[in-house]
C-alpha cells in the first residue's frame, strides 16, 4: 500500500561539501515510535518547539512531518518500513525517531539497523554526561563525560549470519574446510565425526545426534569504513577542543579485523592530521627528549619500551627507527609543543570497560567498532542515570544525513500511561538542534534539563531513587523542563 505523507509548509535542508544549509523553517521528518513512543514524542516536541521559540523569538520554527515505521506503520499500511519513510529521511536529510519494535519472525532484522544501513549512517554518536542530581550507581558520575563514535555499518552488525543446520551454513563450512583447512580445524564441532566423537566421550546417547549444528557469522571490517569513522571522531575532537581520541578494539585477539581497525586509525591520524595530533607512543618519545635533551635514540627506545633489552636485534632496530622518525617532528611537536596536540591512543575493549568505571577521566572521545560501541555506550549510560536518559544519533557526515533517536526500547507495558522519562528523545533533539547549528536552542534544553532535575521534579525512574523528589508524568516533566529554560 502506498503511503501518502503530509508535507507541511517549510523548506528542505541542503548540503554541500559536507556542510549543511539550514533554512529558518526546515522540514524535519519524525517517527513518534512504538509503545511509549507517542507519550514521549508529545512531551519532547513541546520541549523542542519551546526552546526554538525562546531562542529565536519566532524567527525560526521547525516544520514537523510525520513519517511511519514500526507497529503504527504496520497497522496502517501493513508495512514495517515503507519506502516513503526512507525516501523522506533521504530527501530531507535530518530527522528524529522514537523507539521502534523489531518485527518478529523474519523480514527486517531491526528497523533501526535497516535505516542506518539504507542511508549509510556510518557514525552512531553517543555523548555521555551526567546531570547533577540524577541517581547513579557510581561514586563520581560527574567524572563521566565522553563521546562515543561507534561504527554503524560493519562488524557483526552487518548481519551476515547463517543459522546452524541450514544448507547455507553447511555451504559456508564446506567452503572453509576446502579452501582454509587450517582454519577449519579450529571449528571444534565442524564435522559429523567430531560431533560423534564428543557424544561418545561425554556418554551422550542423544544430543543433536551426529549432525553438525554450527552457526556461522562474518565480521567485515574495512579500511574505508574505519577511516571515515576515525576521521569524524578526530574532526569532532579538534572542533570541540577535546583532549584525546581513544581507539577501542580487541586487536590482541582479532588481529586482522579489530587489530586492523587500530592500525588504520593510527595511520589516518598521522597522515591526515599530522600537525594537529600526537600519538601516545610519540608523546613518550618526545617527552623523553624534553626531559633529557642529549638522550640517544637507543636510550629513548629503552625508556619507551621497557622490554627493549629482551628483544631480538631486529626488534630493537625497529624501535630505534621509530624513535628517530618521531624525533623528526621536532619543528611542530618538539620542546613541549606536543602537549597542546590532540592525543591519539588505543585501548583493549575489555580493559576499557573496566577503566571507564575506575578511571573515567582518562577517556574523552572514543572511536570503536560496532559491537564494542554497543557494550560501551550502554555501560556508560548506566553510570550517568540509565538508558532512559541516553541520547543518540546516526550520522553520515559526508552526505549530511542524520537520524537522531531514542536509545531505549519501547516499554509497551507503560504505553499510554504518560509515565516514562522522555529524556532520551529530548536530549537526542538537543543533539539534533546542535547539529543544525541552532546552538542557542540546544543550550536552552540543557538548561531546562538541569533545572528540572535540580528541582527534583522528575519521572518515576528518578523519583524512586531521589530523596524528597516530586514524581510527575512524562508530559509534566516536559513542562518542568520548559519552565527552567
Amino acid at each position: 500500500m502506498a503511503v501518502k505523507l503530509q508535507v507541511p509548509p517549510g523548506e528542505k535542508i541542503s548540503v554541500s561539501g559536507g556542510k549543511l544549509t539550514v533554512p529558518n523553517n526546515p522540514i524535519l521528518p519524525f517517527i513518534e515510535g512504538d509503545g511509549t513512543g507517542p507519550d514521549i514524542w508529545k512531551a519532547s516536541v513541546r520541549v523542542f518547539d519551546a526552546a526554538v521559540a525562546k531562542a529565536y523569538g519566532g524567527k525560526k520554527k521547525i516544520s514537523w512531518m510525520e513519517v511511519y515505521a514500526g507497529e503504527k506503520s504496520f497497522n496502517l499500511f501493513n508495512n514495517w518500513l515503507p519506502d516513503e519513510t526512507v525516501t523522506a529521511f533521504r530527501d530531507y536529510l535530518v530527522g528524529i525517531k522514537g523507539p521502534l519494535t523489531t518485527p518478529v519472525g523474519g523480514g527486517i532484522r531491526s528497523l533501526n539497523v535497516a535505516l542506518r544501513q539504507l542511508l549509510d549512517l556510518y557514525v552512531c554518536l553517543r555523548p555521555v554526561r551526567w546531570f547533577k542530581g540524577v541517581p547513579s550507581p557510581v561514586k563520581a558520575p560527574g567524572n563521566v563525560e565522553m563521546v562515543i563514535f561507534r561504527e554503524n555499518c560493519e562488524d557483526i552488525y552487518a548481519g551476515i549470519e547463517f543459522a546452524a543446520g541450514t544448507a547455507e551454513a553447511a555451504k559456508v563450512l564446506a567452503f572453509i574446510e576446502k579452501e582454509f583447512p587450517k582454519e577449519f580445524s579450529k571449528i571444534r564441532f565442524g564435522t559429523a565425526a567430531k560431533v560423534a566423537e564428543w557424544n561418545k566421550s561425554a556418554g551422550l546417547a542423544v544430543s543433536h545426534g551426529d549432525t553438525v549444528q554450527v552457526g556461522v557469522g562474518i565480521k567485515p571490517v574495512s579500511a574505508e569504513g574505519t577511516e571515515r569513522l576515525v576521521r569524524s571522531a578526530i574532526e569532532y575532537a579538534l572542533r570541540e577542543k577535546r583532549k584525546s581520541v581513544t581507539l577501542v578494539h580487541k586487536g590482541n585477539i582479532m588481529k586482522f579485523t579489530e587489530g586492523a581497525f587500530k592500525d588504520w586509525g593510527y595511520a589516518l591520524a598521522k597522515t591526515q592530521f599530522r600537525d594537529q595530533i600526537v600519538t601516545e607512543r610519540e608523546s613518550w618519545i618526545l617527552g623523553n627528549k624534553d626531559a633529557k635533551p642529549g638522550i640517544s635514540a637507543e636510550e629513548n627506545a629503552k625508556l619507551t619500551d621497557p622490554g627493549y633489552d629482551m628483544m631480538t636485534p631486529d626488534q630493537k632496530a625497529k624501535i630505534v627507527k621509530e624513535v628517530e622518525t618521531v624525533l623528526k617532528l621536532a619543528s611542530t611537536h618538539g620542546d613541549g609543543k606536543w602537549k597542546s596536540k590532540l592525543l591519539i591512543k588505543d585501548s583493549i575493549a575489555d580493559i576499557t570497560l573496566q577503566q571507564v568505571l575506575t578511571r573515567p577521566k582518562d577517556f574523552d572521545v572514543i572511536a570503536t567498532l560496532n559491537l564494542n560501541g554497543d557494550y560501551l555506550s550502554d555501560a556508560l549510560a548506566a553510570q550517568v542515570g540509565g538508558i532512559g536518559i541516553a541520547p543518540g544519533a546516526n550520522i553520515n557526515y559526508v552526505s549530511g544525513h542524520a537520524i537522531f533517536e531514542a536509545t531505549h526500547g519501547t516499554a509497551p507495558k507503560y504505553a499510554n500511561l504518560d509515565k516514562v522519562n522522555p529524556g532520551s528523545v529530548v536530549l537526542s533533539g538537543e543533539m539534533m538542534l546542535r547539529y543544525l547549528g541552532w546552538t542557542e536552542a540546544a543550550d536552552l534544553i540543557i538548561k531546562g534539563m538541569d533545572g528540572a532535575i535540580a528541582a527534583k521534579t522528575v519521572t518515576y525512574d528518578f523519583a524512586r531513587q531521589m530523596e524528597g523528589a516530586k514524581e510527575v508524568g512524562c508530559g509534566a516533566f516536559a513542562t518542568e523542563v520548559i519552565s527552567h529554560m
